[in-house]
């Protein structure tokens, strides 16, 4: 996979930042321009706050994949980090690991988020139609502004990865996915789709919804994103512009070898991706043969 290579064998944890519901109609409306903001303001949260001696004070190095829809396919705009249980220290002449336990507390992640989207979002140009019309009057929206202010907003850091395979199974499952996979999809019998979902308010439960053909689209054509648009970014000593020196000085004051990047090829990446082997028959289970050329 393209980011084997720069995985770094510490804890990895993952951290994910949401945006609360009563933003998703100004979302749907401004895609680019909320999702940009998302972005921007949880990797600033991040990266200030690990830097600050109080915490860990280092330079971290992460991954955000942005994601967009819950279980139900609804719309629920929030970003995954990968993020390396350590970093550089000011000068980049040392590497400081917080051991097992994440070292950004998550209300202070949270306080902070929200400041920053808040103030990103009052200088944004937004769109405003519809049901939304009502918030293009500025009084109107430093009301919306003061009630998100007042609300928690909900980040938190799952269990670390136990391993750089589990890494690596993470972003081939979830990097490029769609709002469903076809496993989910039961029936389509009519004019009405079956899918599983899980209900993580109730223990993750593993749950079946039915909805009208038509729902059903309407629900996953909100997860296409805009042209172009760019969901997964990397950020700090992972960032485009300074990866190639600063990961090399971290891999060499770590004491070891970046992992050895295997090329898959396109039926090797599928097989990996799906358990679906390709080059077989799935009828008579014999390979297919390559066809001749002209």
């Amino acid at each position: 996979m393209d980011r084997q290579s720069e995985l770094l064998l510490q804890v990895n944890f993952h951290v994910v930042f949401s945006l609360p519901s009563e933003l998703d109609v100004i979302a749907l409306q401004n895609q680019e321009t909320i999702y940009n903001i998302l972005f921007r303001a949880s990797a600033e949260t991040l990266k200030e706050l690990a830097l600050d001696p109080k915490y860990l004070g280092v330079e971290v190095g992460f991954t955000s994949i942005l994601h967009t829809w819950g279980q139900t396919l609804t719309l629920h705009p929030h970003v995954h980090m990968i993020v390396p249980g350590g970093g550089l220290t000011p000068g980049a002449n040392n590497w400081r690991s917080c051991g097992d336990k994440f070292f950004l507390p998550v209300k202070v992640m949270s306080c902070k988020f929200r400041g920053k989207f808040l103030y990103y979002l009052k200088q944004a140009k937004l769109e405003m139609n519809g049901s939304q019309e009502y918030l293009a009057d500025i009084c109107q929206f430093d009301q919306l502004l003061s009630t998100l202010y007042n609300k928690d907003w909900y980040v938190y850091c799952k269990p670390p990865f136990k391993t750089t395979n589990s890494i690596l199974e993470y972003l081939g499952r979830y990097t490029h996915r769609i709002a469903i996979s076809n496993h989910r999809i039961l029936k389509y019998d009519n004019g009405m789709v079956t899918f599983k979902w899980r209900d993580y308010q109730d223990k993750s439960a593993e749950k079946i919804m039915t909805l009208p053909g038509l729902e059903f689209m309407r629900r996953f054509l909100l997860h296409v994103l805009p042209s172009g648009f760019t969901k997964i970014r990397h950020y700090g000593f992972l960032g485009s512009s300074v990866k190639t020196e600063k990961l090399g000085l971290c891999f060499r004051l770590l004491k070891y070898l970046p992992v050895e990047r295997v090329k898959l090829s396109t039926i090797e990446l599928i097989k990996k991706l799906t358990g679906v082997d390709i080059s077989i028959c799935p009828k008579c289970g014999s390979p297919f043969s390559r066809a001749a050329s002209p």
